[in-house]
């Protein structure tokens, strides 16, 4: 992660100071990172403003009982981690429409993954158009049914570019246990899809 952990705790010590301005300072600096994980793990961009928005907001309540050291990209993602896993579980026991229907969603930033366009748009066929928004349903459709942990861990590498260290610091796993988990969501990922495409 490219951001310099003493600024965040510069900006962390002006916060529990009494400076407002040091959480916009915050917002600005984690915003855009934060919203593209919590929008790719929960595939709806309201929801992932709002749980980012969330992510802030106990920041701000829980100011005062961080330590001046407190590594605040970790802190934020694990918070976000933490309130989108509560709310898939909500949104599985409360099911509705999910009206956004474009296969990609141009304000989720972050680098490109591996579901991401392999050809430019301009050079696909109908045919090759249709069979690459369906994979990348596929994709997405087999991500969302990993357990959490392993979606985390997946989401955080392949599209965040953490490290073993940055993910274990979030999820709380040693850097050989984020490893293993690593290797657990992709082989089982590979069996959703296989079982998806098997099922065409």
């Amino acid at each position: 992660m490219s951001h310099d952990p003493a600024t965040d705790q510069a900006a962390l010590l002006a916060l529990q100071q009494g400076d407002a301005s040091a959480l916009n300072r915050l917002i600005v600096r984690w915003q855009r990172p934060l919203h593209s994980f919590a929008y790719r793990y929960c595939q709806n961009r309201a929801d992932a403003e709002d749980l980012v928005a969330q992510a802030f907001a106990r920041l701000y309540q829980q100011r005062l009982r961080l330590r001046p050291d407190t590594r605040l990209s970790a802190w934020l993602f694990t918070t976000l981690t933490n309130l989108c896993h509560n709310h898939h579980r909500w949104k599985r026991r409360h099911p509705t429409v999910n009206l956004e229907t474009g296969p990609h969603d141009p304000d989720a930033s972050g680098p490109r993954g591996p579901s991401q366009d392999c050809l430019p748009a301009e050079g696909r066929t109908p045919e090759q158009a249709m069979e690459h928004d369906e994979s990348l349903q596929a994709l997405r459709s087999a991500i969302d049914r990993l357990p959490h942990e392993l979606k985390v861990t997946l989401l955080l590498h392949h599209y965040d570019h953490l490290s073993y260290r940055e993910i274990g610091e979030i999820t709380g796993c040693s850097e050989r246990g984020v490893e293993t988990r690593l290797y657990r969501a992709k082989k089982l990922l590979r069996e959703l899809l296989l079982s998806h495409a098997t099922l065409r």
